[in-house]
């Protein structure tokens, strides 16, 4: 783990199952046993304020219970593993560090935390730079995972009983997120097996896999390619299909892209929304309803559960002084799509199904479109329509890992 950079290298280690995670995390320290510190916070019991807290460096070994006076996941990060790291950057035998994440977590929840959360009046990113995120995948139950509907409390997952979080939300997003894959166990046939690897290609498109068995960790790590995330978050306005994934069906497992310029009927949209998820792995995408002309809302879903949240505005809606705050990057991809009437509004949708139709979802999403006569009424018919979408739940605890959002700062849609 060894870097020309002043930064410290980190590596973080997710996966939904907890001793495959722990297994691939020692097997990333041992490629650097001497200088490459492990750590790790079991949150089982943080609802209760309880965390232990495992250092693992050299030849020692460390297990600490922390009593938290607010029993959270947030005030862990800030009270805790934050300011821990800080301290591993000091430390004059400690070269890297590896973050094995409770299976509860997702690794972007963190990367968020280490930009923008200050420890000692600066965030972490000073002292620490993230090398790679390495999602631990059980082959044998990873699909099934993904698809489902269980709520991580049903599993015994989670920090809170407030966590309405599914095993399908975390599970992919834990992929999604992944620099590298490791396999790890075996799936009940070959099948199911490359079904998995199908879909992993489309969350992750340049992620490279590896089996535990023969884990070969600087070799992985020198597979990861130049352009890979390592730990950058995605607005709602960022890149939908990073690596450009296969759009070609591959055991039953497709990728539809869905753009259109239109905008959607509110109710309609409503009523065709379950086409997002029967069939379907993964929705992510940017809408807009005719009845908020303004206003860009994400759209994203896992398994069976969908969230909607605001996506911020269109650019379209601004007034010029307030482009000066908006992103360059955004801007420039704005203008590579701006059209003379609709500006940058449009409907961008990413969807990953194992069961699903893509034609199906296509002309389900088209029929939620305005026909022509409903276009040519205009935006004073369309603020009347009735709009499910109207509202959505803004949690106040922006920083709280354990509400994935749509930006990573902390908004999350209302389930439908």
């Amino acid at each position: 783990m060894e870097t020309e950079s002043s930064a410290m290298p980190l590596i973080m280690v997710a996966g939904i199952r907890a001793d495959q995670v722990a297994s691939t995390a020692e097997a990333v320290r041992r490629s650097d046993p001497a200088g490459t510190a492990l750590v790790h916070h079991d949150l089982r019991e943080v609802a209760q304020g309880v965390v232990r807290r495992l250092i693992r460096h050299g030849g020692t070994e460390q297990v600490e219970v922390l009593e938290l006076a607010h029993g959270c996941v947030s005030c862990t990060l800030r009270e805790d593993l934050l300011p821990l790291l800080r301290r591993l950057t000091a430390a004059p035998d400690v070269t890297g560090v590896v973050v094995q994440l409770d299976q509860a977590l997702e690794p972007d929840t963190i990367c968020w935390a280490l930009q923008h959360v200050e420890v000692d009046g600066r965030p972490l990113t000073a002292d620490v730079r993230v090398e790679a995120v390495i999602t631990a995948v059980d082959a044998a139950s990873w699909l099934a995972d993904a698809t489902g509907e269980d709520e991580l409390v049903e599993r015994g997952i989670g920090g809170s009983p407030d966590d309405e979080r599914t095993v399908a939300q975390v599970a992919v997003g834990q992929v999604e997120f992944a620099d590298a894959i490791v396999l790890l166990g075996e799936a009940e046939d070959r099948w199911t097996q490359v079904r998995t690897e199908a879909v992993i290609a489309r969350l992750t498109a340049t992620a490279p896999t590896a089996r535990f068995d023969d884990l070969d960790v600087p070799a992985l790590l020198a597979r990861i390619p130049a352009g890979a995330r390592r730990g950058e978050i995605d607005g709602p306005h960022g890149q939908l299909l990073r690596g450009q994934p296969s759009l070609d069906t591959d055991a039953g497992v497709s990728t539809v892209l869905f753009e259109e310029r239109r905008p959607f009927h509110p109710e309609r949209l409503h009523e065709a929304i379950d086409v997002l998820l029967d069939g379907v792995v993964r929705t992510r995408g940017r809408v807009w309803v005719a009845s908020q002309p303004d206003v860009a809302l994400w759209v994203e879903s896992a398994g069976g559960g969908l969230g909607v949240a605001h996506g911020g505005p269109w650019l379209a809606s601004l007034a010029p002084e307030q482009w000066a705050e908006i992103s360059p990057e955004r801007q420039v991809r704005a203008s590579l799509n701006w059209d003379d009437y609709y500006g940058d509004r449009m409907q961008e949708l990413v969807v990953i199904a194992h069961e699903a139709d893509p034609q199906h979802i296509v002309s389900a999403l088209r029929r939620a479109l305005l026909t022509d006569d409903e276009l040519a009424a205009g935006e004073q018919v369309w603020a009347q329509y009735a709009d499910p979408f109207g509202e959505w739940h803004t949690d106040p605890c922006g920083d709280d890992p354990a509400e994935r959002s749509a930006d990573a700062a902390g908004e999350r849609g209302n389930r439908s």
